[in-house]
């Protein structure tokens, strides 16, 4: 079943493109990290998946549906950066008045337990740290119990182990098939917990992938043998190799088709003791949306 359906979706400000033709496919129970720059199509993005604000050109659908339906009926729930919270009231009675606004929920200290807010549900929410009150949100979120969550920088202000905490309860839910489409500065979230990375950049989709494939295709893999005396200047000849150093007895082989250059030190050289490592998430999101670069997309 496919959740997000997005098809050559195009969202113009006036003179300004802040999306111009993101196509995106999102099956129920996937867990999609959305990332990318400030200003480079996310929130408008997102916006329009909620049923936000209408595209200037193409499609949204989800659940097979136009986004405000299915928000209507209780398919879809979000967490925001900020908003939504009036800080006058507790936790208990947040969660309560806005579950009194569906026809039908999860009971409310259910969602405040899953949230991990328990212990806080009568401290008063303009009392809440950062983080609490992005729980309170996940909390809040619950309530309906969407087939579809969206989350917008969702671990926001939480410290580590709350944020191991969400985490856990979000791989849950997607394991039980509910469909969580994040978007994150914390990009090693994006690289522990998403099935897949999808990077923006300029409003168009440069790369998506597991984690593994957007890194290899934004800076290969480095290639480290045990190989005295290397012969370097033919190394570099070999098809995809962008650099080759030499640390002591150690060649280090940086390819974009790193199984090729390890299938030749196996077969053709006396190297030794090889290893194949990918260069982080970080590098690659800095390389996939830098405007120094053009990629295309992987799928």
């Amino acid at each position: 079943m496919i959740a997000i359906e997005v098809r050559g979706l195009h969202k113009r400000f006036g003179e300004v493109t802040a999306v111009a033709g993101i196509d995106l496919t999102v099956a129920a129970g996937e867990v999609v990290a959305f990332l990318g720059p400030n200003g480079a199509g996310k929130t408008s993005t997102i916006d329009t998946i909620l049923g936000l604000s209408t595209p200037t050109s193409g499609s949204v659908r989800v659940h097979g549906m136009e986004p405000r339906e299915a928000v209507r009926r209780g398919l879809v729930a979000a967490v925001m950066q900020t908003g939504g919270l009036l800080k006058d009231f507790t936790v208990r009675e947040t969660v309560a008045y806005t579950a009194a606004l569906f026809a039908e929920h999860r009971p409310v200290d259910e969602v405040l337990a899953r949230a991990g807010i328990t212990e806080i549900a009568n401290r008063r929410v303009g009392k809440c740290s950062g983080g609490e009150q992005q729980r309170l949100r996940f909390a809040m979120a619950l309530l309906p119990d969407p087939a579809l969550l969206i989350l917008d920088e969702p671990t926001q202000g939480m410290d580590v182990a709350a944020r191991r905490q969400f985490w856990a309860q979000v791989r849950a839910d997607a394991q039980a098939g509910r469909t969580i489409l994040f978007a994150t500065h914390y990009l090693e979230e994006a690289d522990a917990y998403a099935d897949r990375i999808v990077l923006v950049r300029h409003g168009r989709v440069v790369a998506d992938g597991t984690a593994a494939e957007v890194k290899a295709q934004a800076a290969g893999r480095t290639v480290r043998a045990t190989w005295p005396d290397a012969d370097v200047s033919y190394l570099r000849t070999l098809p995809g190799v962008n650099s080759v150093e030499v640390r002591g007895d150690s060649v280090l082989i940086h390819a974009a088709d790193s199984d090729t250059v390890a299938r030749y030190l196996l077969t053709a050289t006396p190297a030794r003791d090889l290893e194949l490592a990918s260069a982080g998430l970080e590098a690659a999101f800095m390389a996939l949306t830098s405007d120094n670069e053009t990629v295309g997309a992987t799928r």
